[in-house]
């Protein structure tokens, strides 16, 4: 829909505007909320912080920005989603930077978090590495959810024969990790933004780690089989980053390559958990099993799809 370059419109006919445009885009369900939060976010970045609730009770007053909300709004119908237009999401209930550079944490993932607080909080002194970190939304929200886990035993262990690594704490000894150079940037910028203190590391995998061991190893790996592509959503398919989505022709090339790693990086006794696709949890089993993992078990989503794996070394 072609937007209207009137000048003189309310802040209600603007919106309007950009609701009725938005209808026609990939989700026209959000239509309206999508056009309120990208008139929000040049409110914003001219230096006032407005609400929705400031909308609707000045919607008679002169609309501003309208050429910079146009432009916006052809952005969103074209796809691109609406956390890397305004340049930032939620997840567990925490405020993340996300870019193109990295995949938006999804509200499934909350399950596997879940499933880590529970795993951790029976444990004395966890150690807990998140393998491809990207936007850091996995090991925030853990350090955020157990700053008051007593860590003091694990961070005497993980030092013992070497120095810390400068963005280590002594109090929250959880390691990130990421092949991208460019994720980790926005990754360190989410920890600093919600104080979680966190051992960034660059590399493939468990690979710069290879010497340590840990309680938990938590991944929310590329599990997207190839062959989906062309079924997934505009958002996702043109604008998410490939590596951080898809994993050979049936989503497991990661996960081959990651639990056979994972096995001599836990201590015994330690958990593996996994997020994984649609129809994996067989296969997961199997990989799991041939590595040597035990207790295996899958939680579901509010889909009842097995989401989240969990296996333990023995």
């Amino acid at each position: 829909m072609k937007l209207t370059t009137a000048s003189s419109q309310n802040i209600r006919a603007l919106v309007s505007e950009g609701e009725n445009a938005l209808a026609a885009g990939p989700h026209p369900e959000r239509a309206r909320r999508d056009a309120e939060s990208l008139l929000l976010l040049l409110f914003k970045r001219h230096g006032t912080e407005r609400n929705t609730a400031w909308l609707v009770a000045n919607w008679n007053n002169p609309g501003s920005h309208g050429d910079e909300f146009r432009a916006l709004i052809q952005r969103r119908v074209s796809g691109e989603p609406i956390q890397y237009i305004t340049g930032e999401t939620e997840f567990y209930g925490l405020p993340f930077l996300v870019t193109p550079d990295v995949l938006i944490p999804r509200p499934e993932t909350e399950h596997l978090v879940e499933k880590v607080i529970e795993l951790a909080a029976s444990l004395q002194s966890p150690r807990i590495v998140d393998v491809g970190t990207g936007s850091g939304a996995i090991a925030i929200a853990l350090a955020h959810a157990l700053k008051g886990h007593d860590f003091s035993r694990a961070e005497t262990r993980q030092n013992e024969g070497r120095a810390l690594a400068p963005e280590g704490s002594s109090s929250t000894p959880i390691t990130a990790i990421d092949l991208s150079a460019p994720a980790l940037a926005i990754a360190r910028k989410n920890a600093a933004r919600n104080k979680a203190a966190i051992r960034f590391l660059q590399g493939d995998l468990l690979t710069p780690v290879a010497n340590e061991q840990f309680e938990i190893v938590v991944s929310n790996p590329p599990y997207v089989p190839e062959p989906d592509r062309p079924t997934l959503a505009v958002e996702v398919r043109d604008h998410e980053p490939a590596q951080a989505l898809f994993a050979g022709s049936d989503g497991l090339d990661i996960c081959r390559r990651l639990i056979p790693q994972a096995f001599p990086c836990l201590v015994p006794g330690g958990f593996l958990v996994l997020e994984i696709g649609y129809n994996q949890s067989p296969a997961i089993a199997n990989l799991l099993a041939a590595s040597g993992f035990q207790s295996i078990e899958f939680v579901p989503d509010l889909q009842q799809i097995p989401r989240v794996a969990i296996a333990q070394r023995p």
